[in-house]
């Protein structure tokens, strides 16, 4: 009897798992792993506390022939509509820090955080942003923090 070779199915993007603690919903492990080392520090910040808006939300009048978003139904007009504001919101706020924890980033990521950098450094230029990508970086973010407030 001759096997089949094996066929390994396309998965998706990386989904992290959400976490509950302290009653908080935390949308990855490393979210909750920073929340704990924020706090263990005595460190006050805001979990998603604010959202911002990047891009403000327009009318297109204009004709447009696509499918849906998701590739699929018909290729006809999808114009003439309300196009949706774009927005970010940050993991934790703090009164001089933002961090935006990042295990595996998604498609959109890297564009929204350029805009979100844009937006801080003019509305908030006296704001320090870190994006730790695993514990150890997120450690790191705590000595950053707990130094620059010695000072």
């Amino acid at each position: 009897m001759k096997r089949r070779p094996y066929k390994r199915r396309k998965r998706g993007p990386v989904q992290a798992k959400k976490i509950s603690y302290d009653g908080i919903n935390f949308a990855s492990g490393l979210e909750r792993y920073m929340y704990m080392a924020l706090k263990k520090a005595k460190i006050k910040a805001k979990y998603e506390g604010e959202t911002f808006v990047l891009l403000n939300g327009f009318h297109f009048p204009n004709k447009c022939y696509a499918r849906q978003a998701n590739g699929k139904g018909d290729f006809k007009d999808r114009g003439s509509k309300r196009i949706l504001p774009i927005k970010y919101t940050p993991d934790f706020i703090g009164d001089d820090f933002i961090i935006e924890t990042k295990g595996r980033a998604n498609e959109s990521f890297p564009m929204r955080w350029k805009l979100f950098k844009k937006l801080v450094t003019e509305q908030f230029p006296q704001y320090t942003l870190y994006k730790p990508q695993n514990q150890a970086e997120c450690d790191r973010v705590i000595e950053i923090i707990r130094s620059s407030q010695k000072k």
